[in-house]
């Protein structure tokens, strides 16, 4: 509790990133908002010192330069990023209501996208790597080593070993258990409790059905439950006989150094010497290597004198049993996957190193060049050493729940990763409280772990937490596609109002139109671009690192590309459109005007379908299936048909004849084909001029510190 209390909520990367990009741009907006206002009031000063008419207003005077003003303040309010947060939260809850159904909850909307910044898992293994159905498939007893099959109860050990070897076996596992037997709808017997107890208790009844007839014969003094830290639990109960005893079971190489003797065939306690002692650790290895968990049983004989205390030493081992969690089916696939994103997969285990190591080798996550380490080998290091130690680090085994702290301190603050945590106890809490995103398990996970995590992986398996990855990094990439194409409005909005300010004293897109832009680029526009599902390829890139700048010269060169040819094409517009397009009478101004409008307009139309992907050429790709994305484009066009045909009086627009309807689509159209000419300019980055050409989305790009 007092681990969770500490520190506050951390903004994610994305939103430090947007904030930055927002106030720059609403900073540039209010900047022309001003300068244009300017400009348009001392043209008009100046026209009416020149007609010697400055010490005469009228009210159409005063009218127009409350004119200015709208039109001033109509900039900022395009110019200012409303429609970012809209953006932002849309994306997210898109991917929230699609992560719903594919097993995972997310309880912290901002969790999607730092999920796809994560350049760092740090993944716990039972339940989330493995099935978390322990079953004992090995047993080390009185020098016997023998496979259990649970298809030949009461025949797991040969008849060598005596019954009294047995019947210490049985209380060993019954006597010392926090699971319970119970019987199920069906009349058959289930157990309730943890996998590695409800392993153990299977074991049992293959020796003895009755579990409570053993539980009654004796009556249980002292109990001190399993925990983390010590890694071991024990008993003390009264035997039927009156005599007390103490049983322990836990972590092998625990159990074992509290061991002095061990018990013999005919089931009493004999010395254990160093070549047994050696022996034994030897089977241990060989259990953790085959990757099975194993645990010691022993026991202790008590003084009735020493009743109120459960010894801590002296006691003679039972047995070493290895129980089997196999690794869940696709766990090695998505570990791969993560690889090739350029995400580290951290195994961090309470298990005996050995069987780490084999199970993070089935799943591909142990390399030949990775490390595994002990947590205590790893918290008697320095934060120096540690910082040394970590990007070689892999599999962190008997590990405190502490350590699992420390290494996502170290990795967040030190190293400056992006870090995201799994976990199921409560015990787990600190870490996934302390991580940028905590991923607690659905199933095995306590109430406290869900509480402390950002997401709910329902089903606990390590390849939804791929998914959850993928949608973040397509939530952070929507939002930049968005970014790029309301930067392109921007720019040429306040661009074409203020140019045309200067040279004409006019601005040729009114309040009214702005607005009504405003709404496409804003509303509509995040809409559209924010709900774009994911692809494949997004998991064939690095991941976004927590310093790299949300936008990329990818980015600045479709944005400046597209606004210069949007500049060219409505100021020859502006300047050259009634020659060009042989305009005359009376309404040449008006139709004029409202073609401009109405280019603009489809301008962004087209862009906005760039806008899809940011490096495809083909971006029609996978369009059709957006119907979020078909939607908003009809009802664009739709809108703008109505604003020009038949709000006129509302908009400043005059009804467009068939052909300069035709003009305006085809200046639109020719973005599409801008975009595309703009995809195959490669672009340099960094001083040792890597060059990102045209690839098809699907294709790693380059990495390393020259990326940002």
């Amino acid at each position: 509790m007092v681990t969770l209390s500490e520190g506050g909520e951390d903004e994610t990367p994305l939103q430090v990133k947007l904030n930055g990009v927002a106030t720059i741009i609403g900073k540039i907006g209010l900047a022309f908002a001003i300068l244009t206002f300017l400009v348009l009031t001392s043209r008009f000063l100046a026209v009416k010192v020149s007609h010697d008419r400055i010490r005469k207003w009228s009210m159409s005077d005063v009218l127009n330069l409350l004119n200015f003003f709208a039109i001033a303040v109509t900039i900022l309010v395009v110019a200012v990023p409303e429609g970012l947060p809209l953006a932002v939260t849309l994306s997210l809850a898109f991917a929230m209501k699609k992560l719903m159904n594919d097993k995972a909850l997310v309880r912290h909307l901002s969790a999607c996208e730092t999920m796809g910044s994560a350049s760092c898992i740090c993944t716990d293994k039972t339940g989330t790597l493995t099935t978390n159905h322990m079953v004992v498939t090995k047993i080390w007893t009185c020098g016997e080593e023998k496979r259990v099959e649970s298809n030949k109860p009461g025949h797991v050990l040969s008849s060598s070993i005596s019954e009294k070897v047995t019947k210490t076996l049985v209380h060993a596992i019954f006597l010392n258990t926090g699971a319970e037997v119970v019987k199920g709808k069906d009349g058959k017997n289930e157990i309730l409790g943890s996998p590695t107890e409800t392993a153990l208790l299977e074991l049992g009844l293959l020796f003895q059905r009755d579990f409570r007839a053993q539980r009654k014969e004796s009556k249980t003094i002292k109990v001190e439950p399993f925990n983390s830290v010590k890694k071991k639990m024990s008993v003390l109960v009264m035997l039927p006989g009156g005599s007390l005893r103490a049983f322990l079971k836990g972590a092998s190489e625990v159990i074992l150094g509290l061991c002095d003797k061990i018990v013999g065939k005919d089931g009493d306690s004999v010395p254990m010497s160093e070549e047994q002692r050696k022996h034994i650790t030897n089977v241990i290895n060989g259990f953790a290597c085959e990757a099975l968990r194993t645990i010691c049983l022993a026991f202790k004989d008590v003084d009735k004198t020493s009743e109120e205390s459960i010894p801590e030493n002296n006691y003679t081992l039972i047995a070493v049993v290895g129980i089997k969690d196999p690794v869940r089916p696709g766990v090695k696939e998505a570990v791969e996957t993560c690889l090739a994103a350029g995400i580290v997969v951290r195994m961090v285990t309470g298990d005996n190193i050995n069987t780490a190591k084999a199970i993070a080798k089935e799943c591909g996550i142990l390399t030949d060049d990775g490390i595994a380490v002990e947590g205590s080998d790893f918290r008697d290091k320095s934060t120096q050493e540690m910082k040394e130690l970590i990007p070689k680090l892999q599999v962190m085994a008997r590990s405190l729940p502490m350590d699992k702290h420390k290494l996502v301190t170290i990795l967040r603050k030190e190293c400056n990763e992006i870090v995201a945590v799994t976990g199921d106890g409560t015990n787990d809490a600190p870490a996934l409280h302390e991580a940028d995103i905590g991923l607690a398990m659905g199933i095995a996970g306590t109430e406290v772990a869900k509480e402390s995590a950002d997401v709910v992986i329902m089903d606990d398996n390590f390849t939804t937490i791929v998914t959850v990855a993928k949608w973040g990094r397509s939530v952070y990439i929507n939002i930049q596609k968005f970014v790029q194409f309301q930067l392109t409005v921007n720019i040429v909005a306040l661009m074409t109002n203020f140019f045309s300010a200067c040279i004409s004293g006019s601005a040729p897109l009114t309040a009214v139109q702005l607005l009504w832009v405003n709404m496409i680029m804003d509303t509509l526009g995040a809409l559209a671009l924010a709900t774009e599902p994911p692809h494949d390829g997004l998991m064939k890139q690095p991941p976004v690192g927590r310093n790299e700048r949300f936008i990329t010269k990818i980015m600045w060169r479709n944005i400046v590309g597209q606004s210069i040819y949007q500049l060219i094409v409505l100021g020859v517009l502006e300047f050259q459109g009634k020659q060009l397009l042989n305009l005359n009478g009376p309404h040449a101004d008006a139709n004029l005007k409202t073609l401009i409008f109405n280019t603009f307009v489809f301008c962004q139309v087209f862009n906005e379908i760039n806008s899809r992907d940011m490096e495809k050429i083909n971006i029609f790709q996978g369009m059709l299936s957006s119907w979020v994305f078909i939607m908003v484009m009809v009802s664009t066009v739709t809108f703008q048909i109505v604003i020009v045909e038949f709000l006129g009086e509302f908009a400043d627009t005059v009804p467009l004849s068939r052909e300069l309807w035709m003009v305006s689509v085809l200046i639109g159209a020719v973005s599409l084909v801008v975009g595309a000419v703009l995809k195959c300019i490669p672009v340099y980055i960094g001083k040792n001029t890597h060059l990102i050409k045209h690839h098809d989305g699907y294709e790693p790009l380059p990495s390393g510190p020259d990326m940002a």
